[in-house]
């Protein structure tokens, strides 16, 4: 044998074996990462987490990527075809590599198409790192790692279980992934639905995610589009002249995307979010990980009724809308005075913005940085229409102002036999003002809603009952102070404990205090007890001032306190997850109501009765004037504190309790009228609620159901309320102010308004992008072919106007 075929024949070989020998390295992980069999046998990808509400709608989702995983027999085939047409044609041929392209790619470098089949894409998308780099050596291991692994799936899996994987893994743009989220986010249909001309948009799109994006670049992708169309023509799954009409239809979009701001509650997905955050750290898998909310494709099912939810987002929208235009004409928000005084309010806020911060990274000085605060810049501010904003030009310092003196609310509707929540509304509007003020940290003075705790202690351990009669003086509580602090709204009557709730007269609320133990602050101290077997977490300081709501609680708190009433005197706790489930879903956690005795039903029957009062003969009667249905039987609370910083309403029907808050989140930003008091303030939320939800045969709220009556009873509760006090300004907190004549009268331009809930909004719909084509005079008509829409809304009582 001659030297140079020695040299040969030992170069082949020696090739031969160090491909061997690479190969060999790459399958068992000693050159990178390599996914062992039970990987491949049971495959992972990340996928979103899902939250439904009670009838199953899916209200929106957590996600690093999103998506969600879909079976074969729910895409269509417009889609499998597609894919193969233009991805790989020989796909139900090879194992796993096709050695036509591969060949080609080889031969051309790539230049006239790549090598990669669908199962080597698969393979990517799955177990390899997307290497960006332009280093040969390492594309090429990437190349060969993937073609081991295509090999490996096509041994374990069949070909329709491939192309499943690669769909569901597959990037979109606009951070979606799979096709189920790209069928819905872009043409709001299951991927079973999508028709040839959607589907060929789809497939196009996985060339170039974002450069054949058909809501960013409708023409670019007009145009893959077609040549998607022409790939199945040329694979036989288009006829040739079905293809060409279809090339001339437009690109019919309807595009929406569910991210944190858009869905169904948004305030209430944060929160449950943050409480899933805690249960995935709390829990584990079989493999001892902890469950991730974002990757791990978890179902959360709630206890949201959705069409609740939308009429407590269109009450706080159209209230407060109201409110906010009436309070505008207040004059120190009218002239900016109410900043002075607070400028160091102001001074925080800025620094506390993302344009402070990027500013100070970008190398400005504080005085070069506070200088660009005050020239005026485009931008979008909150309003109050249907979009929730508007562009405008100012400087970003009034931008602060303006947005820090709208006012706020939060609102919750449960059913206080079991403690599901059914709508919860955290704020104005979420995509601008993220805090929620309807969560358990979120805590504000209550006022006189907390008046009918105390009063039930009164009934159930001081002996007292509605007609009681009980004097309306200021109380001393020794070294403790004088209850309220001035006399100025004492009447020094003596008045029925149900008139001295309706009327909500302090003086006689720090009365009934003093009946619990009149020696010094123990009757405080006893009330505090109370309020801790009320579930209460909150840590209430025992002053005599809490008769009066001295005392910040939140609203969830103050709804599981509440549900005693309605509850017959069983306290349920707010619960908003029924189960959790796995991606397979697998039942991981349920959730039952938790109840708990705190009063008697005598008791709480006697405390329906005067809250009863409150709204027929009290600080509440107005509540009629918002169209409240005949019929319905409701009690409640009105409450408002010093200086009208806080307002709120409890009320509840024999179904359901809702409260709601209102108020500034700086609480010297606040009205100086009357119009600041809850039954102004807070109060008709409630009723624009359940005027829609009552009259939604859907809600199942029965206007004529009543309050049930103890057994033990042999008479109902009969109060006097014509021989009871006049209502006295101020009544419900002290030193609020009196105003003047003009804070009383509401202007005539001002009214309510019907916005739709910030739940509908679309965050955006494209027009569709028609080619520049003529179709030939003799090309045969087809149908007109109807765009895809959305599923129809829910049908609102009213309308909107």
């Amino acid at each position: 044998m001659s030297k140079p075929v020695r040299i040969f024949w030992r170069i082949f070989f020696g090739g031969v074996a160090f491909v061997i020998i690479l190969l060999a390295m790459l399958n068992f992980g000693w050159i990178g990462s390599m996914p062992d069999l039970d990987d491949i046998e049971n495959p992972s990808a990340s996928l979103a987490s899902q939250v439904y509400a009670e009838d199953g709608t899916l209200m929106g989702k957590y996600y690093i990527e999103d998506r969600i995983n879909v079976q074969y027999k729910d895409i269509s085939k417009h889609i499998i075809e597609a894919l193969i047409a233009t991805e790989d044609e020989r796909f139900y041929e090879h194992s796993g590599i096709d050695a036509r392209s591969l060949g080609r790619a080889i031969f051309y470098l790539g230049s006239e198409g790549g090598a990669s089949t669908i199962t080597m894409q698969t393979a990517k998308n799955l177990f390899t790192e997307n290497w960006s780099t332009k280093n040969f050596i390492l594309r090429a291991l990437q190349k060969i790692k993937e073609g081991i692994i295509a090999v490996k799936l096509e041994r374990n899996f069949t070909k329709e279980e491939i192309i499943t994987l690669y769909l569901n893994t597959v990037a979109y743009s606009d951070n979606v992934y799979g096709i189920r989220n790209a069928s819905k986010t872009f043409f709001q249909k299951e991927p079973d639905r999508v028709n040839v001309e959607e589907a060929a948009v789809l497939i196009g799109m996985l060339k170039g995610a974002t450069l054949y994006n058909p809501r960013r670049n409708p023409k670019l992708s007009l145009d893959r589009r077609n040549t998607v169309l022409s790939q199945m023509v040329r694979n036989n799954y288009l006829d040739a002249q079905q293809a060409e009409i279809l090339k001339r239809q437009p690109i019919e979009l309807n595009y929406k995307k569910l991210d944190e701001t858009t869905g169904l509650g948004p305030y209430f997905r944060m929160i449950l979010g943050e409480e899933m955050k805690k249960w995935c750290k709390e829990n584990t898998k079989n493999n001892g990980d902890q469950y991730d909310l974002y990757r791990d494709g978890l179902k959360i099912y709630t206890t949201i009724n959705p069409r609740m939810q939308l009429y407590a987002e269109e009450a706080v929208a159209k209230h407060m809308s109201y409110m906010q235009k009436l309070f505008n004409t207040q004059e120190n928000i009218r002239t900016g005075s109410i900043w002075k005084g607070f400028e160091t309010n102001l001074d925080q806020a800025i620094k506390q913005t993302d344009r402070w911060k990027n500013l100070k990274r970008e190398g400005l000085t504080d005085e070069e940085n506070l200088r660009t605060f005050y020239q005026k810049v485009p931008m979008r501010v909150f309003a109050w229409n249907n979009n929730r904003g508007i562009d405008t030009t100012m400087t970003p310092f009034d931008s602060i102002k303006y947005h820090k003196q709208m006012l706020q609310a939060g609102f919750m509707v449960m059913d206080p036999l079991n403690g599901q929540i059914k709508a919860w509304v955290g704020g104005i509007d979420f995509k601008t003002f993220k805090y929620d003020h309807a969560n358990i940290n979120t805590k504000r003075q209550v006022g006189s809603t907390i008046k009918p705790l105390l009063y039930s202690l009164a009934i159930e351990e001081a002996g007292l009952n509605p007609n009681s009669p009980v004097q309306d003086i200021q109380q001393n509580f020794g070294e403790y102070g004088l209850v309220p602090a001035t006399s100025k709204t004492c009447t020094g009557a003596t008045i029925p404990m149900a008139i001295a709730l309706a009327k909500s007269r302090n003086c006689a609320s720090a009365y009934i205090m003093k009946q619990l133990d009149n020696t010094a602050n123990n009757g405080a101290k006893r009330f505090v007890e109370f309020l801790e077997k009320c579930e209460l977490k909150t840590k209430i300081d025992p002053y005599p001032s809490i008769a009066l709501g001295a005392c910040e609680i939140s609203l969830f708190e103050m709804m599981q306190a509440y549900s005693m009433f309605p509850g017959r005197g069983f306290n349920a706790k707010p619960m908003y997850i029924t189960r959790i489930e796995d991606r397979n879903g697998n039942v991981l956690a349920t959730f039952t109501p938790q109840r708990k005795e705190v009063i008697n039903d005598v008791t709480a029957y006697s405390v329906i009765k005067m809250m009863q009062g409150v709204l027929t003969n009290g600080t509440g009667a107005g509540i009629w004037g918002y169209g409240i249905p005949g019929g319905l039987q409701v009690a409640g609370k009105t409450g408002t504190t010093n200086n009208n910083s806080d307002a709120w309403f409890m009320g509840y029907t024999p179904q359901y309790l809702a409260g709601g808050w209102v108020g500034c989140d700086d609480r010297f930003i606040r009205f100086n009228s009357k119009n600041g008091e809850g039954g102004r303030a807070a109060m008709p939320i409630w009723a624009y609620f359940f005027n829609k939800a009552a009259a939604d045969p859907n809600c199942g709220i029965d206007t004529k159901l009543s309050f049930i009556k103890p057994e033990v009873m042999s008479n109902d509760i009969i109060i006097d309320y014509i021989n009871g006090t006049n209502p006295i300004l101020g009544g419900e907190g002290e030193d609020m102010g009196t105003g003047t004549s003009e804070d009383y009268e509401i202007p005539k331009n001002i009214k309510p308004e019907d916005l739709g809930a910030e739940s509908d909004i679309i965050i955006e719909n494209k027009k569709p992008v028609t080619p520049p084509v003529v179709p030939p005079s003799n090309a045969p008509k087809t149908a007109e072919k109807p765009k895809a829409v959305l599923p129809p809304p829910v049908k609102k009582p009213g309308g909107n106007k």
